[in-house]
């Protein structure tokens, strides 16, 4: 994944990515770019970081930008199903989230800014009209969700299962509805408690109870009709 940086030309905003990583495809925005100046300051806390942008602190926006683009990444990439249109989606929802600060009124601004991330994502999947029958690649496990799973423990047979596991887990999830992927990644890979994934996607939080019971019970479904898909340790035992 790249960190993406926001700038301000004129009366156009654009992010440019840069920094390179190594998980996704976000792409640069041609175009003039005026640098803003580099503070020495130490990280401000959301609420601080938020007040400094809406005075005109660019680099304070930045800071929000790299402290949850990977979050919103995540989050758009298995709604969509599709790397550059997750990557398309962040772009123009930190581009919303700037030119709408002043109407954020305190509270979390990461559950804010997803929801934005959400709403943008759900514009894209309205203007497709149709849902998307695109493979799943074989890098399509998050690496850099992945990453942060390692136990230094396990051997290497170990993480390879693990590894395997998880790239059929998102197989099962793309093959969700994406209400119910929405939740399902909200909830079981980021952690995101029920009351904070009704705030985030703006339903009743019996509905987003309901459908992460769906959306679980059709991936152990999955899995369970494909269990030459799961490793050898995790596949059913017949009598």
């Amino acid at each position: 994944m790249r960190v993406c940086l926001f700038r301000h030309f004129g009366a156009i905003s654009k992010l440019v990515y840069c920094s390179h990583y190594q998980s996704s495809k976000f792409r640069p925005i041609q175009g003039a770019i005026l640098d803003s100046p580099r503070s020495a300051t130490p990280p401000l806390d959301d609420q601080h970081a938020v007040e400094r942008a809406l005075d005109g602190d660019l680099d304070a926006f930045n800071q929000l930008v790299v402290e949850y683009q990977r979050l919103a990444y995540s989050v758009a990439y298995r709604v969509l199903q599709d790397q550059d249109a997750a990557a398309d989606a962040v772009q123009e929802s930190f581009i919303k989230a700037y030119r709408a600060l002043n109407s954020f009124r305190g509270g979390s601004f990461k559950s804010w800014l997803l929801r934005i991330v959400v709403n943008s994502c759900y514009d894209m999947l309205r203007s497709r009209k149709r849902r998307d029958t695109d493979s799943i690649d074989d890098d399509a496990v998050d690496q850099d969700y992945a990453s942060h799973m390692v136990d230094a423990t396990e051997g290497p047979h170990a993480y390879a299962e693990r590894m395997e596991l998880s790239r059929h887990i998102e197989q099962g999830i793309a093959q969700l509805p994406p209400d119910q992927r929405l939740v399902l990644t909200l909830c079981d890979i980021h952690g995101y408690a029920y009351e904070e994934i009704s705030e985030i996607t703006g339903v009743p939080m019996g509905t987003v109870k309901s459908r992460i019971s769906r959306g679980r019970g059709k991936l152990r479904d999955y899995l369970l009709e494909n269990p030459e898909l799961l490793p050898s340790t995790l596949r059913p035992k017949h009598e």
